[in-house]
């Protein structure tokens, strides 16, 4: 399944001071972002909304917000770029459904050679026990 594009528009954007070192600037300027994404409320396909509510990850909370905080570059723009594309991630991840595994049988071939190979690496094991004499 091909993962939706999201929509801004569905994105909310809060502007917050960044943690760390900065010097001056960082007590003054508010350059992270935090981004809130309501999955309930979003335009996403049914069952990539209940994958991603069930999804193992700190980011999603348990009403089903997705808070992602991105404060890595000085420029909000960066910022707000940065954690869109890391929320687009995540619903990548989320829309990716794994082949299911169809149990098979091994072949004849494949049999004869681990058991031959098992006979030899035993044979291998037997040579180093202790000489006996004659």
């Amino acid at each position: 399944m091909k993962a939706p594009r999201i929509d801004e528009s569905q994105v909310q954007w809060a502007a917050i001071r960044a943690q760390g070192a900065g010097g001056q600037n960082v007590n003054k300027v508010s350059n992270a972002v935090h981004l809130r994404f309501d999955i309930h409320a979003s335009s996403l396909p049914t069952d990539l909304k209940a994958r991603l509510l069930a999804w193992p990850d700190a980011r999603v909370s348990s009403d089903g917000v997705i808070v992602i905080k991105a404060q890595d570059h000085r420029s909000l723009p960066l910022n707000r770029a940065e954690a869109l594309s890391r929320l687009q991630a995540l619903v990548d991840a989320a829309a990716h459904v794994p082949k299911t595994r169809r149990a098979t049988r091994p072949t004849r071939g494949s049999q004869q050679r681990r058991l031959s190979g098992k006979a030899l690496r035993g044979a291998v094991k037997a040579g180093r026990g202790p000489v006996r004499g004659e």
